[in-house]
């Protein structure tokens, strides 16, 4: 059984919030493209390419590298998936959003054809349902505090702060969230690389009393011993995530012990073989993770949600339900309730495209 068909479909979603912004762009609106596999019995396997340019590409350039990619799929059973994938990393460098989407689709199409759950093909789920943490976007403290309050109000019990880089706002942006939400509520904090070393740590000592579980990148991703001083000095969980690109970048974090945490993301690393390895390289060090934030459709957090039910420990809330302020979602609906995401039934990712 091979792939006869592979077709690239626009996914134009614009954000509930048209000002939806942090430290590094505004983000009005969603530039992806969705993948659908075609076997030669009629079964689907789809996968999701994300756009946003300050991060992954635009949505012309993750487009034209799939048109340059996917005609290396056609004639090609999916079962040798680790092989397809091994021909396309070498005939592309780089380009991880569209290789992403390549590997998901193919581990979809094969779910689908075994007619199994997507996490089958991962080794299996060790849990039904995933805690999730909610973003708050760069706004006045006050407009970030009533939009926490709402959060928490649906159940989300752990939210991350966008920061901006300026100390005095962001220390103004963390106490009003915290009086909004009251003790009940985790914080972590995500200045995205707008602080230096020297400024995050004068700027935490004003924080801290407001109890902050963990923060996100606050250096640039190239400040590796930086970050490391940061872990080893303050009294906090420091994550990397632009720092951890690639499964080379994680394995050198990792042995450095630079950093507490790693964030990992299947379009971010290339796909689900290479977030598994990264997993595994996390585990075997002793450094924790969690499945973070890609802004996509329900596709694109179902086939992440898949992945976090095979992990081991999630010690941290993943961020997989920032596609309910998207809209036009293409795809059937993906529900949290009460703060929790449940793996859909069904074969393959568990949502359709409609």
């Amino acid at each position: 059984m091979t792939i006869v068909s592979a077709t690239l479909r626009p996914c134009v979603q614009p954000l509930a919030d048209p000002t939806w912004k942090f430290a590094r762009a505004t983000v009005p609106q969603l530039d992806g493209w969705v993948l659908v596999l075609e076997d030669d019995n009629g079964v689907r396997g789809l996968g999701y390419a994300h756009a946003i340019p300050a991060i992954t590409g635009s949505g012309d350039t993750v487009r034209a590298a799939l048109e340059f990619l996917l005609p290396q799929l056609i004639g090609r059973d999916p079962a040798a998936l680790r092989q397809i994938m091994l021909d396309i990393d070498a005939r592309l460098a780089f380009s991880n959003s569209a290789k992403a989407a390549l590997d998901m689709a193919l581990h979809d199409l094969l779910a689908r054809r075994l007619n199994v759950p997507l996490h089958v093909l991962l080794g299996g789920a060790v849990r039904t349902s995933v805690v999730q943490a909610r973003i708050l976007a760069i706004k006045p403290p006050l407009e970030m505090a009533a939009n926490a309050a709402r959060l928490a109000e649906q159940g989300y019990r752990q939210l991350k702060l966008k920061l901006s880089g300026d100390s005095a706002l962001d220390v103004a942006r963390v106490a009003e969230v915290r009086a909004a939400v009251g003790a009940g509520v985790i914080l972590t904090l995500d200045p995205n690389q707008s602080y230096g070393v020297k400024q995050m740590m004068s700027a935490f000592a004003k924080m801290e009393t407001h109890d902050i579980a963990l923060i996100e990148q606050p250096l640039q991703a190239s400040d590796r011993a930086g970050m490391k001083l940061l872990t080893d000095t303050l009294p906090v969980a420091i994550e990397a995530d632009e720092s951890a690109v690639t499964v080379a970048d994680v394995l050198a974090l990792v042995s450095g012990r630079m950093v507490d945490v790693i964030n990992l993301k299947v379009t971010k690393l290339g796909g689900l073989r290479n977030f598994l390895a990264a997993v595994q390289i996390c585990e075997t060090g002793n450094v924790a993770y969690r499945v973070g934030a890609t802004f996509g459709p329900a596709l694109l957090q179902s086939v992440a949600l898949q992945a976090a039910s095979c992990v081991a420990s999630l010690p941290y809330g993943c961020e997989l339900a920032e596609h309910l302020h998207l809209r036009d979602d293409p795809f059937t609906p993906l529900p949290v309730i009460e703060g929790e995401m449940s793996l859909p039934s069904g074969a393959g990712c568990g949502v359709d495209y409609v």
